[in-house]
């Protein structure tokens, strides 16, 4: 007969105790997070999207920071929302 895996035990308790106290946390801080990216973003590179916010010589000063998160950036605030996911996003 097997001994009782303590590892996995403890290892189902951390899991547990975390979703049940930090894990709504974590999920609000990281859409914080995202909203402030995005609101970066878009003051920096509105241009794209036909918004002209900051004059272009502080754009180009910061493109190659960016450069990686354009994609997802551009997909993320030109996306369809449903009105589902205003009602979500209230909560």
């Amino acid at each position: 007969m097997n001994p009782i895996p303590w590892r996995r035990i403890l290892e189902w308790v951390k899991g547990f105790l975390y979703g049940l106290l930090l894990y709504d946390f974590e999920k609000t801080f990281r859409k914080q997070r995202a909203e402030l990216e995005d609101l970066f973003m878009f003051i920096t590179f509105g241009d794209m999207l036909g918004l002209p916010v900051l004059p272009p010589y502080y754009t180009l000063r910061l493109l190659p920071f960016v450069v990686p998160h354009i994609h997802r950036w551009k997909r993320r605030t030109l996306r369809e929302r449903d009105l589902t996911e205003l009602v979500a996003d209230l909560d």
